[in-house]
C-alpha cells in the first residue's frame, strides 16, 4: 500500500481538532475491521453440480458460534456513530439528515453500479444457481447502512436523553418490548412477522451514544452494566428459547439477528456499557501518534471497506470453486487455503481501499451540496427514512426478485430528496 497516497502522521495530528474523541473513531474503525475479519475467517463455499453453495463455519462450530458474543460488534458502530454525530444537530432535521446520508451514501452509488455490470455479466455466462445466490449475496452488507440511517433519523428524540432515569427508561422500554414480541412468536407462530418490530433494538446503541457524549455512566457504572447483562444472556441462553449463536445460520428456530432477538438486544447494551467503561484507556492510546494516523486513515474509507470487501470475498471463493480447490468443511487441505484467502484478501482489500478510497471522500455531482431550509426540511427527512427502510428491506432479495423494487425505491427517495434540497 503506498504511504505517499494519505497524508503524513504529523498532517493528520494537525488537522486533528484539540477536543476531538479518539476512542470514538477506534471503536468505529475496529468495529468494521472485525466484520471484514469475521467474513473472511467464516465464510466457506463450494460449487456442486453447478450449484454455488455459500456458508460459513458456525454450522459447523459450537465454537465458533461462542466467539459470536465478542465479534458481533456491529452496535459498537452504531453506538460510535450516534456519539460522534448527535452534537452537530442543531434544528435542520431534514438538512442534518440529508449531510450525513450524502456521506454515507455517496459511495453506493458506484458500488450498485458495479453490481448492476457484474450481475449483467454473470446473468450470461454463469450457470443460474451460481449466478441467483452471487446475486442474493451482492448487497445484503446495506442492512446495517438501511437501520443506522433510521437510527440518525431518530437523533433529535434521542438527545432529550441528558438523565440517568431518561437513559434506563429509554432502554427498558425497548428491551421490554423486545421482549414481549419474542414472547409472542414463540408462543404464536403465526405471528412471527412481529418479529420486525425488534429493529428497535439498533436505537439501544443510539440510546448509549448520547448517553456517552451526556457522560451519563461513570467507568466503574458501565462495567457493572456491561456485567450484569453479560450474565443476564447467559441466563437467557440457559433458561430461555434463545441458541448461542448471534449471527443468523441455517436451522436456528429462533435466530438472533434477522430479525432481532431479545439476546441481541442484550449483547446491544453489554457491549455499549463496555466500550463506555474502556473509552477513557482506549482515548489514551489513540494518543499514540502511529495508532491515531492508522484510525483516521481507516476512518477515513470506512465505507469503502465495508462495502468492497464482499465482492473481494466472493471473487476469491469463485476463484478458488472454479479452479478445484474449495475451501469448505471436509475438503482437503482446509487450512492451507483458508491462510491463503485470508493473505489474499488482506492484499484485495488494502489495493481496493487505496483505490475505491476517494468514491468516499471526493464530492459526487449532482449529490454533495445539498442545503435543506424552510418547510422542506420534514419532506426531506422522510424520504430520507424511505431510503433507509428500503435499502434495509432490498438486503432480503439482494439484487433479484422484489430487492430490485427495493434499489428502485431506496434511489427514488434519495433523488428525491436531493431534489428538495
Amino acid at each position: 500500500m503506498p504511504v505517499s497516497a494519505f497524508p503524513s502522521i504529523d498532517d493528520v495530528a494537525a488537522a486533528t481538532p484539540a477536543g476531538r474523541d479518539r476512542a470514538l473513531d477506534v471503536i468505529r474503525i475496529t468495529a468494521l475491521l472485525g466484520v471484514i475479519a469475521g467474513h473472511t475467517v467464516m465464510a466457506t463455499s463450494i460449487i456442486r453440480d453447478d450449484v454455488f453453495v455459500w456458508e460459513n463455519l458456525l454450522t459447523t462450530s459450537v465454537a465458533f458460534q461462542a466467539l459470536t458474543w465478542i465479534f458481533q460488534i456491529m452496535p459498537l458502530f452504531f453506538f460510535a456513530g450516534v456519539a460522534a454525530s448527535a452534537g452537530s444537530y442543531a434544528g435542520n432535521w431534514g438538512g442534518w439528515l440529508l449531510k450525513r446520508c450524502t456521506r454515507l451514501y455517496r459511495p453506493v452509488f458506484s458500488y450498485l453500479a458495479f453490481w448492476a455490470v457484474a450481475l449483467a455479466i454473470g446473468h450470461r455466462v454463469l450457470p443460474t444457481h451460481v449466478y441467483q445466490p452471487i446475486a442474493g449475496i451482492s448487497i445484503q452488507l446495506l442492512w446495517f447502512l438501511g437501520a443506522y440511517v433510521l437510527v440518525l433519523a431518530a437523533v433529535p428524540l434521542l438527545r432529550s436523553i441528558t438523565t440517568v432515569g431518561r437513559m434506563a427508561g429509554a432502554v427498558a422500554v425497548i428491551y421490554l418490548l423486545i421482549a414481549t414480541i419474542d414472547a409472542i412468536r414463540v408462543n404464536a407462530p403465526g405471528w412471527a412477522a412481529l418479529g420486525y418490530l425488534n429493529l428497535a433494538v439498533w436505537l439501544i446503541p443510539g440510546i448509549f451514544g448520547v448517553a456517552y457524549r451526556n457522560r451519563l455512566l461513570t467507568v466503574p457504572q458501565a462495567a457493572l452494566l456491561g456485567c450484569a447483562m453479560l450474565a443476564s444472556n447467559v441466563a437467557l441462553l440457559r433458561f430461555g428459547p434463545y441458541e448461542l449463536s448471534l449471527v443468523g445460520i441455517e436451522g436456528q428456530e429462533l435466530k438472533n439477528m434477522m430479525p432481532p432477538s431479545l439476546l441481541l438486544a442484550g449483547h446491544a447494551i453489554m457491549m455499549c456499557a463496555f466500550a463506555i467503561a474502556a473509552a477513557p484507556a482506549i482515548g489514551r492510546w489513540a494518543r499514540r501518534p502511529r495508532v491515531w494516523w492508522l484510525t483516521a486513515i481507516g476512518n477515513s474509507g470506512a465505507m469503502t471497506l465495508y462495502l468492497w470487501h464482499i465482492p473481494a470475498l466472493l471473487a476469491v471463493h469463485l476463484a478458488f470453486d472454479t479452479a478445484g480447490f474449495p475451501r469448505y468443511p471436509g475438503q482437503p487441505h482446509f487450512l492451507a487455503l483458508s491462510i491463503a484467502q485470508v493473505l489474499i484478501m488482506a492484499a484485495l482489500v488494502a489495493v481496493l481501499f487505496v483505490a475505491l478510497r476517494p468514491l468516499e471522500n471526493n464530492p459526487l455531482p449532482y449529490w454533495d451540496g445539498g442545503v435543506v431550509t424552510g418547510d422542506r426540511s420534514v419532506a426531506v427527512g422522510m424520504l430520507l427514512c424511505v431510503a433507509g427502510a428500503a435499502t434495509l428491506a432490498s438486503c432480503v432479495w439482494g439484487l433479484k426478485d422484489l430487492g430490485l423494487y427495493c434499489v428502485a425505491a431506496l434511489l427514488v427517495a434519495l433523488v428525491g430528496a436531493r431534489a428538495l434540497a
